[in-house]
């Protein structure tokens, strides 16, 4: 083992926060609770300490964090870039290891980055552990789309429901995407070799696959046909950027996804950065087991 016993989990309501807080309690031997915003609704399970804290005070969130080893920000939305104050609270606690909320695109590349501004919050966050490492050590997880996820809300360009796909430079484009359970167990395994993964970024892909061999798979468990659209990755992003400056947020999706689909750049593939899977010893993903279990709601 690591060293690192008490783990302490923010923002484990979210999309990503559910399944690893599940997968801290039932598969992992690390003492874990949940730290809250004081007057949140989220209710968590019945086995798990939750301690609440005001998030504009750094004396309540040390006071909530001291006794911790580890910190993992599961934050969303405009709290990606409000993270330093964890950051800072953690060191004055006495906390070993901060895990930033990255989990999805490459964020490391400025090409991305260019695509996706608010990815530059994400990526400040770790160039500010990177400066506070004297104090304080830190791993950052980068995994792609999550893709249970995606199958289901239909990032990944399928409609489950219709049986229509939304298909980006003839679904060529190969990416990395992992499953929610296994971005959980990644993590845990990554804090359970400590000394290998201190300070550094961790490339996890539970499938190498591109739209293409989602489609084939989704109509080979089906037995039929899908409606299928096409479009351009570079279409994708120009409406991303357009929707952003008329105001709509929804348009970091659609330049998530053209980053993701556009088969020029490859942006979405991971396997360049060094994989570490095998490293971690986390079991593959089936994409044929987890389609038909999404088909199968």
């Amino acid at each position: 083992m690591s060293g690192f016993k008490n783990v302490i989990i923010i923002g484990a309501s979210g999309n990503i926060g559910v399944p690893v807080l599940d997968t801290f309690l039932k598969e992992s031997s690390f003492k874990t609770t949940v730290l809250s915003r004081e007057g949140s609704s989220s209710t968590f399970p019945s086995t798990v300490k939750v301690i609440h804290a005001n998030y504009d005070s750094p004396d309540s969130l040390k006071k909530a964090l001291e006794g911790q080893d580890v910190v993992i920000s599961l934050v969303a939305g405009v709290a990606l870039g409000d993270q330093n104050k964890f950051i800072d609270a953690a060191i004055a606690a006495g906390v070993k290891r901060y895990v930033p909320s990255e989990f999805g695109s490459n964020t490391t590349d400025a090409r991305t980055r260019a695509i996706v501004p608010v990815f530059e919050a994400k990526y400040g966050t770790v160039n500010y552990l990177k400066s506070k490492e004297k104090d304080i050590s830190w791993t950052s997880f980068v995994t792609g789309p999550f893709f249970d996820w995606g199958l289901k809300v239909g990032f990944l360009g399928l409609n489950l429901a219709s049986k229509s796909a939304n298909i980006y430079d003839n679904g060529t484009a190969t990416f990395s995407s992992t499953n929610l359970h296994t971005i959980a167990l990644s993590i845990i395994k990554a804090l359970e070799k400590a000394d290998v993964s201190k300070n550094q970024y961790v490339f996890v892909s539970g499938f190498q696959t591109s739209q293409k061999e989602i489609l084939e798979v989704a109509e080979k468990v089906t037995g039929e046909k899908w409606n299928v659209t096409h479009g351009s990755g570079k279409a994708l992003i120009e409406e991303g950027q357009a929707k952003l400056q008329k105001g709509d947020f929804s348009g970091i999706l659609n330049l998530i996804q053209g980053a993701t689909f556009e088969a020029g750049e490859q942006l979405g593939d991971l396997s360049p950065e060094g994989l570490w899977n095998e490293k971690l010893g986390l079991p593959k993903d089936d994409l044929e087991k987890t389609i038909r279990a999404a088909l199968e709601g």
